[in-house]
C-alpha cells in the first residue's frame, strides 16, 4: 500500500521538472532556515537562495551556480494546526475531498521542513477533542501524523472547531514556532480573530483555506447535495435558480475577500486552495508573500 508520505514526496518529484520543488525548497530556506557564520558545505543554487551566499570561485570551477551553506544556529519547529472535524470531510471546490487536499498541503510543508533539519508537530481535532503529536523529524513520524489526519476526518467526526485547536496552541506553547493553519472555508469569528492576534505576535503564522464546493454545479444537478455540518439537504429547485446561483457566487467571493483582509490586518499570509493541484503553487506563493511581509 502506498503511504501518504510517499504520495506527497512523489507529487513533489513529479513537479520537479517545472522547478516547483526547487523553488519551494529555496523559498522555505530563505524564509525560515536559521544560519550562523560556521560554513558547512556547498550545494547547487536554487531559486530563493541569497545572492551573497553564492560561492563564485566554486561556481567558476563547477560551471554552475553553487551556494554556501552554513550550520543552522537552531532548528525550527513547524506546528501543523489542522481541522479534522466533519467540515473537512466535505467536498472542496475542485471536487476532491477537503481532507485529501489538507493532507497534501500539510505533508508537503512537513516534508520540506524535515529535509531542512527542522521538527514538525501536529495539533488537530474537532469540537469534541484535540490531538497533539510532539515535534519530530523522521519519516515515520510524518507518516503517523498524516495518517492521524486521514483517519480522524470523517463524516462521523465531531463538528469542526478550529478555534479549539488554536486555543490549545496559545495555551500550551511558549517557544516561537512556525504555524501552518489548514482551515475550512468559513468566516473568522471574534474569538478566533483574538486568538490569531495573540498567536501572530508570538509565532510566524501561515494560513491555508480549503475552499467549499459550489452546491449549484450543473454536474451535481441530479445528485443529493447536503451540508455535512447538519445534514440539511439543498432542494433541487433552489439549485437551478439563476438568481440564487449569482447570489451564492457573490456571497462566496465576499466571504473569501473578508477573510483575506482580516488575516492581512493581523499580518498573517494566507492562500485559498480548491484542489490538490493547487497545493504546490499555493505554498510557493504563501512562502513568497510571507518572506516579503516580514519586518
Amino acid at each position: 500500500m502506498t503511504t501518504l508520505l510517499r504520495t506527497v514526496s512523489t507529487r513533489l518529484s513529479i513537479h520537479a521538472h517545472r522547478r516547483v520543488r526547487g523553488a519551494l525548497e529555496g523559498e522555505y530556506t530563505s524564509v525560515f532556515h536559521g544560519r550562523s557564520t560556521e560554513f558547512d558545505d556547498l550545494r547547487p543554487y536554487v531559486p530563493g537562495d541569497e545572492l551573497k551566499d553564492i560561492d563564485w570561485k566554486a561556481t567558476a570551477r563547477v560551471g554552475a551556480p553553487m551556494t554556501r551553506r552554513y550550520i543552522a544556529s537552531r532548528k525550527h519547529t513547524v506546528m501543523l494546526v489542522t481541522d479534522t472535524g466533519r467540515g473537512m470531510a466535505a467536498i472542496a471546490a475542485g471536487g476532491e475531498s477537503k481532507r485529501d487536499i489538507g493532507i497534501a498541503a500539510a505533508g508537503t510543508l512537513a516534508y520540506l521542513a524535515t529535509r531542512h533539519g527542522d521538527l514538525v508537530g501536529l495539533v488537530t481535532g474537532d469540537a469534541d477533542h484535540t490531538d497533539y503529536r510532539r515535534p519530530e523529524s523522521t519519516d515515520a513520524h510524518l507518516e503517523r501524523i498524516l495518517q492521524l489526519m486521514h483517519h480522524r476526518t470523517t463524516l462521523d467526526s465531531g463538528a469542526s472547531d478550529l478555534t479549539r485547536q488554536l486555543r490549545y496552541v496559545a495555551r500550551s506553547f511558549r517557544r516561537r514556532m512556525i504555524l501552518l493553519v489548514i482551515a475550512d472555508d468559513r468566516p473568522l469569528g471574534d474569538a478566533e480573530t483574538a486568538l490569531l492576534r495573540r498567536l501572530s505576535v508570538q509565532h510566524e503564522v501561515l494560513w491555508l483555506t480549503v475552499g467549499d464546493a459550489d452546491p449549484m454545479r450543473e454536474e451535481w444537478e441530479r445528485d443529493r447535495v447536503y451540508d455535512v455540518a447538519d445534514g440539511a439537504a439543498l432542494p433541487p429547485y433552489l439549485r437551478s435558480d439563476p438568481r440564487l446561483r449569482a447570489a451564492f457566487t457573490a456571497a462566496t467571493a465576499d466571504r473569501s475577500d473578508n477573510a483575506t483582509r482580516a488575516l492581512d490586518s493581523l499580518g498573517i499570509s494566507s492562500q485559498r486552495i480548491e484542489r490538490t493541484a493547487d497545493v504546490m503553487p499555493a505554498l510557493f506563493r504563501l512562502l513568497e508573500v510571507h518572506k516579503h511581509a516580514r519586518r
